[in-house]
């Protein structure tokens, strides 16, 4: 029997107990996280969460920047708030839009320097915030082992 006392088979491929548990608990420790960063940002008086991490990925991307559904992917972040997230990006002035040369109908996204300037105010908070959510709660070596499992989560997705 699973959790909801359903009587399961091989067969039906469905998860054992372990995986639901695991499951679960990669759910709530994301939520916890994610709140623990949220709530820094705030009380840092800093733009939310994700502002970060698009500003992070346009960083990496340098002048090349990214298209639009490059940072929806990598975000994995639904195309109507990536378009949301960027028009107000832009309207603050931390990227820009600029033409597409593979694709003249399509733009690029590239970060100003004062998008790469929000993002190094920004890391000190986040940092602190990565370290009380999970650098405090495992070991350096605990960290490596559960890094290496979420990435095969990830991998190929």
């Amino acid at each position: 029997m699973d959790h909801y006392g359903v009587i399961m088979t091989r067969e039906k491929k469905q998860p054992s107990d372990a995986v639901v548990d695991a499951w679960i608990a990669l759910l709530r420790a994301q939520q916890v996280a994610l709140l623990k960063i949220e709530r820094a940002f705030r009380e840092a008086e800093l733009p939310p969460h994700a502002w970060y991490d698009a500003l992070w990925e346009l960083d990496r991307a340098g002048t090349a920047g990214l298209r639009p559904f490059e940072i929806e992917r990598r975000m994995l972040i639904a195309q109507s708030n990536i378009s949301r997230l960027i028009d107000r990006l832009v309207e603050q002035g931390y990227v820009e839009r600029q033409p597409c040369e593979q694709d003249g109908r399509g733009q690029k996204i590239v970060i100003t320097a004062s998008g790469r300037d929000l993002r190094k105010r920004m890391w000190p908070v986040y940092a602190r915030a990565i370290s009380e959510a999970v650098g405090h709660r495992v070991s350096e070596r605990e960290a490596t082992i559960l890094a290496n499992l979420l990435t095969k989560l990830v991998d190929e997705q």
